[in-house]
């Protein structure tokens, strides 16, 4: 019996998708939610699982096409045993991975996400080739690039004999000590859509930034009192992003139009706090949403981060997860960044910039004492938010960091 596999349906957002990579190929025997194939959205990449047992008798749509919901791509034939040919096929691989198997044994085939194995079949390097740089033995995206980068290096030349006669000196081009090469590949989906929507926001938004800066003397000592009862209370660290998400919530309930958005003439308050926090990918930049996040406790808070940070780093997070938000946070602190202007995730109206906790020489009481600072940034929308506004918002998030216990007092 012939088994139809379709593109699954798509979000309302989506209006379509690329088929990246098969899985599988013709005269190969399937396993029911085997994944068959990647398909890349907007935001997300997505698995096409097989239906039943069989096997894939007929590929409709090749690798690199668009398609949308619905749509044709493969027929199985359920019950069906795999082709003699690609038995015999899997029949020598097999054998081959035996061979050395007597003196030692297989190595463990690395992980890689989507982005990396398309990079890895586009360049056919082999994975077991790569250095992986990644925790848990992951290649990235930027290791099979430069693996590629240098499988495609042109071979130093051989180094000419010494002349037997004295020559007139002459002058030397400099050595060349990587291939002058370049490599033109399309951008993926997410990046192409991230590119969009950066764009749209700077042509449509009349966005401005604000600086502050925050003492975390207090936050770093409550964190080094309570940080092991807290993991061993609620299996998960307390980070920095927990008491930053609950000083935004405090100071978007005091500024309600820093949570607004602009929708033609109106201006739309949201009484509730969905708070995105960008995660970096090897795909691109993500911005995960934590739905009514001042209902959280900071247990709550880093137990969704944590989890976002997971699904997005393995291509398992849901679009669902990535739709919506009133409010961003965006730390480059985590990179090292010391100041940067962040660009707002429209159509919300600001996002907070994080940044690197360095020691500062800072006067207190007459003193000069080195204290832990960090530099705030606001990046908004000055359709709708004034100057005054955005210095008061920052200043609240300021009070609240110097002094934790404020957020517990609700002061």
């Amino acid at each position: 019996m012939s088994v139809e596999i379709r593109v699954p349906q798509l979000p309302e957002s989506v209006a379509d998708a690329t088929l990246m990579a098969w899985r599988k190929q013709p005269g190969e025997g399937v396993s029911r939610d085997e994944n068959l194939a990647d398909l890349e959205t907007d935001k997300v990449v997505l698995d096409v699982p097989a239906p039943v047992n069989g096997v894939l008798r007929e590929i409709k749509v090749p690798a690199g096409q668009s398609v949308k919901s619905g749509d044709l791509l493969a027929v199985i034939d359920e019950g069906a045993a795999p082709s003699a040919a690609a038995s015999a096929g899997n029949g020598k691989a097999e054998a081959a991975a035996a061979a050395p198997a007597a003196t030692a044994a297989p190595a463990a085939v690395p992980k890689t996400g989507p982005a990396a194995r398309r990079v890895i079949e586009e360049n056919q390097l082999s994975p077991g080739a790569i250095s992986a740089s990644a925790p848990g033995g992951r290649i990235t995206k930027q290791d099979a690039q430069a693996a590629a980068a240098r499988a495609s290096a042109p071979a130093p030349a051989a180094a000419p004999a010494p002349a037997s006669t004295p020559a007139l000196p002459v002058a030397r081009e400099p050595e060349r000590r990587g291939g002058r090469t370049e490599r033109r590949e399309p951008m993926t989906r997410l990046r192409a859509r991230i590119a969009e929507r950066l764009v749209q926001a700077q042509a449509t938004q009349a966005l401005l930034t604000t600086f502050n800066e925050v003492d975390l003397g207090a936050v770093q000592e409550l964190r080094a009192r309570h940080k092991d009862a807290f993991e061993k209370k609620h299996g998960v660290k307390l980070g920095f992003m927990s008491f930053f998400v609950k000083a935004a919530i405090e100071a978007l309930k005091r500024f309600p139009v820093v949570n607004a958005a602009v929708e033609g003439n109106d201006i739309v308050y949201h009484d509730y706090f969905d708070i995105g926090v960008a995660v970096s990918t090897e795909r691109g930049l993500m911005v995960p949403i934590m739905r009514d996040a001042d209902a959280l406790s900071f247990a709550g808070i880093e137990q969704q981060i944590g989890d976002f940070a997971a699904r997005a780093r393995s291509g398992s997070i849901t679009l669902e997860q990535l739709t919506g938000g009133t409010f961003s946070i965006t730390n480059g602190g985590t990179f090292g960044s010391l100041m940067s202007t962040p660009i707002v995730n429209a159509p919300q109206s600001a996002i907070l910039g994080m940044h690197k906790i360095q020691d500062r020489p800072m006067v207190v009481k007459g003193e000069i004492v080195v204290r832990p600072m960090m530099y705030l940034a606001l990046t908004y929308d000055h359709r709708i938010i004034d100057g005054r506004e955005a210095v008061q918002f920052l200043v609240v998030i300021k009070d609240c960091l110097e002094d934790p216990g404020r957020l517990l007092l609700g002061l």
